[in-house]
């Protein structure tokens, strides 16, 4: 009779198994198809606790393992004001997980907390900056995030309905701010339904949202619906008519047809159809 399999163990061998198609698959791919990864590579995948993050880690933990590309890896964890219990749930689920993070301290969501208008933009610029600041201070030239497939969906149906711009999320891309330093988002092609699903297969639970204005709210409905969650719903309800449209989304991120547009931007300068008409 073989040994009891640990927790670790069980959330492991049911990405390899139970998920393959829905989480090993198109992670790889992503991986290979954007070229993620390069051999040399120093990468820090940055975990917040959520359930996206922690997949991520165990996916890179993966692939290291197997792959016949060598790179190195790190776990970081930011704290940027977690409440005790939350930096505790963070700290047991990577242990539950067997994943070796290093945990350092930030006063973002003080600095965060400070401002009346946009304190959630704000507390996103100063987590990246500080990633990349601890990332390289490690000796890292890239951080990975974990940004799905929904994630760049959504962002790119936000811009339009709000920001009046079609900007999609890149799989990669350079830092402004930190020369040589990338960002990589290897979940890119994962669906958040089935990173859900391999949660609750392995009875995991993790942070939702730390943040402590959500924390402190005696009634979160009068936070009212985030933007992104309106747009979540409105999704689901086009999926009820057509259960292909976030992929039909997504593809067409691939195959814009700019020779369409009457205008467009490159590289922060805006341009007109005029200019080739």
């Amino acid at each position: 009779m073989g040994r009891e399999l640990a927790p670790y163990e069980i959330a492991e061998r049911s990405i390899i198994k139970k998920y393959r198609k829905e989480l090993w698959n198109p992670f790889i791919y992503a991986v290979q198809h954007y070229e993620l990864i390069r051999e040399g590579d120093r990468i820090a995948v940055c975990i917040s606790g959520g359930k996206d993050s922690m997949l991520l880690a165990k996916l890179m933990q993966e692939l290291h393992r197997h792959t016949t590309v060598p790179f190195e890896v790190m776990y970081l964890v930011m704290d940027p004001g977690y409440s005790a219990a939350n930096r505790r749930r963070i700290e047991e689920n990577a242990a539950l997980l067997n994943v070796p993070v290093t945990i350092f301290d930030s006063d973002i969501f003080a600095a965060a907390d400070s401002v009346e208008k946009n304190p959630c933009y704000l507390c996103a610029k100063m987590r990246r900056g500080h990633l990349y600041a601890k990332a390289r201070e490690y000796g890292c030239n890239k951080i990975a995030l974990g940004h799905h497939f929904n994630d760049v969906i959504e962002t790119t149906v936000m811009g339009m309905f709000w920001s009046s711009q079609l900007q999609a999320m890149p799989p990669k891309l350079h830092s402004q701010n930190f020369p040589g330093m990338e960002l990589i988002r290897p979940l890119y092609c994962v669906h958040e339904d089935n990173i859900i699903a391999w949660r609750d297969y392995n009875h995991l639970e993790f942070l939702q949202c730390a943040c402590r204005f959500t924390e402190r709210a005696a009634d979160p409905a009068a936070l009212g619906l985030s933007k992104r969650k309106e747009i979540k719903e409105l999704l689901r309800e086009l999926k009820r008519d057509n259960p292909n449209i976030e992929k039909c989304i997504f593809n067409s991120l691939h195959a814009v047809s700019l020779d369409t547009f009457p205008g467009y931007k490159t590289k922060g300068e805006k341009h007109s159809f005029l200019e080739n008409y």
